[in-house]
């Protein structure tokens, strides 16, 4: 199995977790944002990655996060590469779903065509876009991905494609059916999803034997809500909050930012988008509203992605530059009056309508005309990925999450002329990323490198803002130790009974 090539510049955490299960047991787990469904091919979205991601659905690869394993087999028991173009799995065999029908090739066909249907939008496809892949059944316990151009990663890849049965409909579902070791057993709106142990799931049993999801915006009703024995684990919790002995800090994979559209003016204007950069204080918030340890961002990817650049240097605050820069664009006829919209979305983050606020105001110190408006997570996709909101301009606050290691997992979709998300269409940029997505090694990274330079100091594609960190609440009948994944997975498999 040629895994070994696959892995250079993955990130690992560091810490290594083995929980000894003592006991089974039910557990209560809060979080932030209720998701508005639970279809598996939307498993990226962090608020739906938490519940269903290695609970429900499981993916063909995973990548080891609490070791150095890197990555690891889970449906795929083994994979090689039968030509330069085209990557062979090995299925496990014994597997069944939760509706008792059996695990095969046709499965795994089924739902990466299906991620990729014009017929529903899935968020796991944006990885893919950019990459011609094509699934082929060999036999019913292996199967072929022939991709163009190349893919040297396409192991790595396939750890976010989560497996649904072939008979599956092409249209979001509110029950979703996987080989995962949970079946989702009751959905209350606007109260808990819970979720209960398969007796029949194919690999060891986790000690959890039901799990309830309960949702709170408030991170200090959800850390109150562990601390009074309500709940066992919040995995996210504000810093103002994380006090206690049962807080633990983790490294956070996800980068906050401004998405800018710089298709409308006066965000098309280089001296506009150079002015919003400079107009906020990003040290301000580190210690304040965010955490100690925040990172002033320099790359829509934390700093051991492979190919970051630390030539790179962050924007510094200069609220009269920014100004400066105003009044230049202004007399060259650029609309710089113009009213633009922040979009912000409630409860991304612990402090997220406080931190949007306060750029609002910093913002609005420089020259600019902005106005803020936070909305649901649903609401807020309609300005984040495309076809755009387009009645004025936007910038959309966001969060980024690649803890994979490699920029194939970002810059396609979040840069690239006909990425989902991009909000740039830059020829050069475009001829970067489709180089390093089929590179290896060190011209790979060398590539990788000069597009994060070029797009923070050339093109300067968005306002980075923030490497996050996150701190979770964990109760004293449970043992578990929160990872660089677990802002968009958390598997109840990893969770131990003291």
């Amino acid at each position: 199995m040629k895994q070994s090539t696959l892995l250079a510049g993955v990130l690992l955490a560091t810490s290594a977790l083995s929980p000894a299960f003592a006991q089974e047991a039910n557990v209560t787990i809060v979080l932030g944002e209720e998701p508005d469904l639970v279809e598996p091919c939307m498993a990226t979205r962090s608020n739906i990655g938490r519940i269903v991601l290695g609970n429900i659905s499981e993916t063909l690869t995973e990548l080891d996060v609490r070791g150095d394993e890197g990555l690891k087999p889970r449906l795929a028991e083994s994979w090689e590469m039968v030509d330069d173009t085209t990557w062979r799995f090995h299925l496990r065999e014994g597997v069944t779903f939760s509706d008792g029908t059996a695990f095969d090739a046709a499965d795994v066909k089924h739902s990466f065509e299906r991620a990729g249907s014009d017929q529903i939008t899935c968020e796991i496809s944006r990885y893919y876009e950019g990459i011609d892949i094509t699934p082929s059944v060999v036999d019913d316990l292996t199967i072929d991905f022939k991709t163009d151009p190349a893919q040297p990663i396409l192991p790595l890849l396939l750890s976010l494609l989560t497996i649904v049965p072939s008979e599956t409909p092409i249209e979001f579902t509110r029950e979703p059916v996987g080989t995962g070791p949970y079946v989702l057993s009751d959905w209350q709106p606007g109260q808990s999803i819970t979720l209960e142990r398969r007796e029949d799931y194919w690999g060891e049993q986790p000690a959890v034997t039901k799990a309830t999801y309960a949702f709170r915006s408030d991170p200090s009703v959800r850390a109150a809500m562990v601390a009074t024995g309500e709940a066992d684990i919040a995995p996210s919790i504000s810093a103002i909050d994380a006090t206690t002995d049962m807080d633990m800090a983790y490294p956070n994979s996800e980068t906050t930012y401004l998405r800018v559209d710089s298709s409308m003016a006066p965000l098309n204007d280089i001296r506009v988008r150079k002015a919003l950069n400079l107009a906020i204080d990003r040290n301000a918030f580190i210690g304040t509203i965010l955490a100690e340890g925040t990172q002033v961002a320099t790359a829509i990817n934390v700093p051991t992605t492979l190919g970051w650049n630390p030539d790179t240097k962050a924007w510094d605050y200069d609220v009269d530059a920014a100004k400066a820069l105003l009044e230049e664009a202004k007399a060259d006829g650029v609309p710089v009056d113009t009213e633009i919209l922040l979009v912000g979305r409630t409860g991304n983050f612990p402090g997220a309508t406080e931190t949007y606020e306060a750029i609002q105001s910093m913002l609005s110190e420089a020259g600019f005309n902005v106005r803020l408006q936070m909305v649901e997570v649903a609401e807020h996709e309609q300005y984040y990925s495309k076809p755009y909101v387009q009645d004025q301009p936007v910038l959309v606050g966001a969060q980024h999450d690649n803890s994979r290691g490699d920029p194939v997992f970002s810059m396609y979709f979040k840069y690239h002329s006909d990425g989902r998300q991009s909000g740039i269409d830059d020829s050069h940029a475009d001829e970067l990323i489709e180089k390093a997505t089929a590179a290896t090694g060190e011209e790979r990274e060398a590539l990788w490198s000069e597009l994060f330079g070029y797009l923070h100091d050339d093109v300067v594609a968005d306002v980075l803002l923030f490497h996050m960190v996150g701190h979770a609440r964990v109760g004293e009948a449970v043992d578990f130790t929160p990872t660089i994944a677990t802002n968009s997975q958390l598997q109840l498999a990893e969770i131990g009974v003291k």
